[in-house]
C-alpha cells in the first residue's frame, strides 16, 4: 500500500511539473503527503503580462498643497514636502512597475483614467481560479530586482527570492534579475488562491521585488494581483458582480530606506554622509502614503463613484512595524466577509475586501484613524455622485 501510494504522489508531482515548464495551469493541489486535495480545473487560461522595471521620478504630492484640507501645506505637512536643509522634499526617485503591450517593451500599455488612482503600484494582474499568470519581466534599472508573488502558487524556479533553499542555480535565476535582462515568470491559480467559502467573488493578493524585500519595496516595486472565483469573471478577469474596483496600498514608504536616497540628497544639495542619522531628516522621510500619495493628493476623478453602485474595495498594506494602520470611510459603510463595519485593521501583508453600496452623496475622505499617520496625510478624498437618472424615452420609442 506504501509503495502504490509513493508511486501515485511521483506520478502527480511528474504532471504537476511538466505543466508548470509548459506554461500551464497546475490541475491538482497536493496535500503534505502528494495527495491530491482539489478537484482538476480544465478550461482554464494563461493570461500574459509584460512589466518593466523603471527608474522614474515620484511625486508625494503633485498638486503641491494639503488637498485634504483644501489650503496650503502648513505643520505639520512642512516636514514631507518641503526641499530645505538637505531634505529631499515630495519629489523622490523610485524604481517602478510598468505594464507594456508586448514583449518587445516598447509601448507602454496606456492605464484607464479610473485606475489613476493606483498611483505607484505596478499593473493590476488578474486571473480566475483555474488560469495562470505568465509574466515577461524586464529591468530597464540600474540594479538587480526580482518579481514575487503572494497567494499564488509558484515553483522554485518563479519564486523571485532568494534564500538557502538548496536548489540548483537554474532554479535561482529567477531570484535576481540583472540590469538590462529578462525573466519569465509563470504563476498557477489554484483553488487555495482563490476566494475562500466566506469570500466575496474576488480577492487580492501582492507581488513585489524580493532580491532586498525591505530596499526594494520601499524603493517603490509593488503591485497587486486580483483573483476571481471560478466563473465570476468577465473576459478581462475583473468579477462580474461588481461595477468599481478601488484598489488601496497603506504604506509609510521609508525612503532612507530607497536604494536611491543618496542620490535623491545629492540632488537636493544635501551631503546624505553628514545628514543621515539627522532625526528630522529621517522623519521627513517617512512618507504616509496610500498608493504613493499624501494629504488627499491622490486624483479626486479616478476615486469617484456613483450611488448604489457595487464598489469593491481592496485594502492591503506592507512594511515595518509602524505599518499598522486603520481605514476609516467618512459617510459611507463597507461589507467585510459579512460584517458592516466603517473601519477595519489592517496589518503588514494583509489584503482585506470591502464592498460598499454607496447611499450618501459627497465628498467624503478615506483616512488611517492611527494618529500619526493621519498627522503625516495617509487620507484620500473619495466622491459620491447621485445616481444616474434613467433617460427619458422619446417619443418614437413611446409609440414603439
Amino acid at each position: 500500500m506504501r509503495k502504490l501510494m509513493r508511486l501515485s504522489t511521483c506520478i502527480v508531482l511528474a504532471i504537476g511539473l511538466a505543466q508548470l515548464l509548459l506554461g500551464q495551469p497546475a490541475k491538482a493541489e497536493l496535500d503534505m503527503l502528494g495527495r491530491p486535495v482539489t478537484p482538476a480545473l480544465q478550461g482554464g487560461q494563461v493570461r500574459s503580462y509584460y512589466v518593466a522595471a523603471e527608474e522614474l521620478d515620484w511625486d508625494y504630492a503633485p498638486f503641491g498643497r494639503d488637498e485634504t484640507m483644501g489650503r496650503e501645506f502648513i505643520e505639520p505637512a512642512l516636514i514631507y514636502v518641503e526641499r530645505k536643509d538637505g531634505r529631499v522634499g515630495r519629489v523622490h526617485r523610485k524604481a517602478l512597475l510598468i505594464e507594456y503591450t508586448d514583449d518587445t517593451f516598447r509601448v507602454r500599455k496606456p492605464k484607464p483614467p479610473e485606475w489613476a488612482h493606483t498611483g505607484l503600484l505596478g499593473p493590476i494582474l488578474r486571473a480566475e481560479v483555474g488560469d495562470t499568470i505568465r509574466v515577461v519581466f524586464k529591468n530597464k534599472t540600474s540594479r538587480p530586482y526580482s518579481l514575487h508573488p503572494h497567494g499564488v502558487f509558484y515553483s522554485k524556479a518563479h519564486e523571485g527570492a532568494p534564500s538557502n533553499d538548496g536548489t540548483k542555480p537554474e532554479d535561482k535565476r529567477d531570484d535576481s534579475v540583472k540590469p538590462g535582462d529578462n525573466q519569465v515568470y509563470v504563476w498557477p491559480v489554484p483553488v487555495r488562491a482563490g476566494p475562500g467559502p466566506r469570500d466575496q467573488s474576488s480577492i487580492a493578493w501582492l507581488y513585489h521585488s524580493h532580491v532586498d524585500r525591505i530596499r526594494d519595496t520601499n524603493s517603490g516595486l509593488i503591485g497587486a494581483i486580483v483573483v476571481t472565483r471560478r466563473g465570476m469573471a468577465e473576459p478581462d478577469g475583473k468579477p462580474k458582480d461588481v461595477d468599481r474596483e478601488i484598489i488601496t496600498l497603506w504604506k509609510i514608504f521609508d525612503e532612507t530606506q530607497s536604494w536611491y536616497i543618496a542620490r535623491d540628497v545629492k540632488r537636493a544639495g544635501g551631503d546624505y554622509a553628514a545628514i543621515k542619522d539627522d532625526p528630522a531628516f529621517k522623519a521627513s522621510n517617512r512618507k504616509h502614503t496610500i498608493n504613493g500619495f499624501i494629504f488627499g493628493n491622490l486624483p479626486l476623478k479616478s476615486l469617484t463613484v456613483r450611488e448604489g453602485e457595487r464598489v469593491r474595495w481592496y485594502v492591503t498594506s506592507l512594511g515595518s512595524g509602524t505599518d499598522i494602520h486603520t481605514p476609516y470611510w467618512h459617510g459611507n459603510t463597507v461589507l467585510v466577509a459579512g460584517r458592516r463595519m466603517d473601519a477595519v485593521p489592517l496589518l503588514p501583508a494583509q489584503l482585506i475586501v470591502a464592498d460598499m453600496v454607496p447611499d450618501n452623496v459627497g465628498i467624503w475622505m478615506l483616512q488611517s484613524q492611527v494618529e500619526n499617520s493621519l498627522s503625516a496625510g495617509m487620507t484620500l478624498r473619495y466622491q459620491v455622485l447621485p445616481r444616474e437618472k434613467p433617460v427619458p424615452r422619446t417619443a418614437r420609442t413611446r409609440r414603439r
